[in-house]
């Protein structure tokens, strides 16, 4: 990559030399045989770590598979994700993370496999695996219905810090839903019923909980900026998702009830205060919450339909073009989607373009932006949210040294001038299981 500008903008260009960044200088010289991609005027960042997407393999591949999910993944500069437990069969037990291992086998991005917890949670043969992390434990019910009560959360957090395994949290106390709402049928109905309150109680109460057994815990798509700050006072760390940072109930007339997910969109005032938490530093990282359902399944009331949005695919290229108006940081941008995660979760080789590092890159031109057009998009999901907003996509995407993706600089994504590599996946921790070996 010859004279790309870094996330820091620095000028550099870079080598990569099988799946590694073997230099990260000025004026390089090409060797024999190298492909030289020009980057003069272009941002290279390291590909985004999502820890947090639901790909739906086993059990639901109508709505998403490891194929179709994992392409939207690298059309969107995400280079490695991790897939949540709460699938059919959910991966509480070793032959379910093996089943779920088998289909992810077709990522085109590394990734990692969150092990769930539920009333049929096999701990032991559990661990046998390389679990990524353990969760989401959800502590309200949400799609899959793993719902669990305090003393199972607490079972799971003494397992998971004897095993040394990180703690992902579902944070909702159902008890605190508005039950009067069950009365409305309107959009802002869900909003209204799993309420801002309820979160921030099960923050506090999953912190508390973790601070007693001196362990701690990683707060999943906190969308209040209170529970935000009872997650970071605490020492505990926590993700925003794209559309709790984008997206507010103001927003609900127009999505209908493709704008219901889990935790709900809140009120625009909380939206703009959790984007000052993203921008500051509070919130550690973006994590997508990727949950696709069918067209047709979203478009039911707003009480049967699903929960969940796409967003894989748009997280980058949305935080790209607040990074091009100046709204946020290139820096920050990395921080949040690449070196924080990394760090973190102790992904090894990755977050960082440096000497060594594994050869995760993302390029893209900051002038050339596009509006979000679902049907443009890789996801076997056929909607967004975010359709109409403007956006920065890659124009090229390699994962450990393989280009995954690349796109044409004239045209859209999704035109035929695209190509995508065979799958080359790794789960991260099978492979730090085996450097550790």
């Amino acid at each position: 990559m010859r004279n790309a500008t870094l996330a820091d903008g620095r000028q550099r260009d870079v080598r990569v030399q099988g799946e590694t960044i073997a230099a990260v200088e000025a004026d390089l010289d090409p060797v024999d045989g190298e492909r030289v991609v020009d980057a003069t005027d272009k941002r290279l960042l390291p590909g985004m770590i999502d820890v947090h997407v639901h790909f739906r393999e086993p059990g639901a591949s109508h709505k998403e598979t490891w194929a179709t999910g994992s392409k939207s993944a690298a059309a969107g500069g995400v280079t490695t994700v991790v897939d949540q437990p709460n699938t059919s069969p959910p991966t509480v037990d070793g032959a379910a993370f093996d089943e779920k291992a088998e289909f992810a086998a077709a990522s085109l991005v590394d990734y990692g496999i969150n092990g769930g917890v539920n009333a049929a949670w096999d701990p032991d043969s559990l661990f046998e695996r390389p679990v990524f992390a353990l969760g989401e434990v959800f502590l309200a019910d949400s799609t899959g219905n793993m719902g669990i009560e305090e003393d199972r959360f607490v079972d799971a957090l003494a397992a998971a810090a004897y095993e040394t395994v990180p703690v992902t949290v579902h944070a909702e106390d159902a008890d605190l839903f508005n039950e009067s709402a069950r009365d409305r049928d309107d959009a802002d109905a869900w909003s209204a019923y799993r309420t801002a309150d309820a979160e921030v109680a099960a923050v506090r109460q999953a912190c508390e909980l973790a601070t007693e057994r001196d362990t701690t815990i990683h707060v999943a798509h906190t969308s209040t900026p209170r529970g935000i700050d009872i997650a970071s006072e605490a020492g505990m760390t926590c993700e925003v998702t794209p559309h709790h940072l984008f997206l507010s109930r103001n927003d609900l007339d127009e999505l209908g009830t493709f704008g219901r997910m889990n935790p709900p969109l809140r009120r625009e005032k909380r939206r703009q205060r959790v984007y000052d938490r993203v921008a500051d530093g509070t919130v550690d990282m973006v994590a997508t919450d990727h949950a696709p359902h069918t067209r047709a399944e979203k478009n039911a009331s707003i009480w049967d339909a699903p929960s969940g949005v796409p967003g894989v695919e748009t997280a980058l290229p949305l935080l790209l073009a607040e990074a091009r108006a100046d709204r946020l940081s290139y820096e920050r941008v990395r921080d949040l989607t690449a070196a924080n995660p990394a760090e973190i979760f102790e992904i090894d080789g990755k977050g960082y373009i440096a000497e060594g590092y594994d050869a995760d890159l993302v390029l893209v031109d900051p002038e050339e932006t596009y509006f979000v057009s679902a049907g443009r998009l890789h996801s076997k999901c056929d909607w967004s949210p975010f359709d109409g907003r403007e956006a920065v996509f890659p124009q090229l995407v390699t994962v450990r040294g393989t280009p995954v993706y690349e796109r044409d600089a004239d045209v859209m994504p999704g035109s035929e001038l695209e190509a995508f590599a065979d799958p080359v996946g790794e789960n991260v921790r099978q492979r730090d299981d085996e450097a550790s070996d």
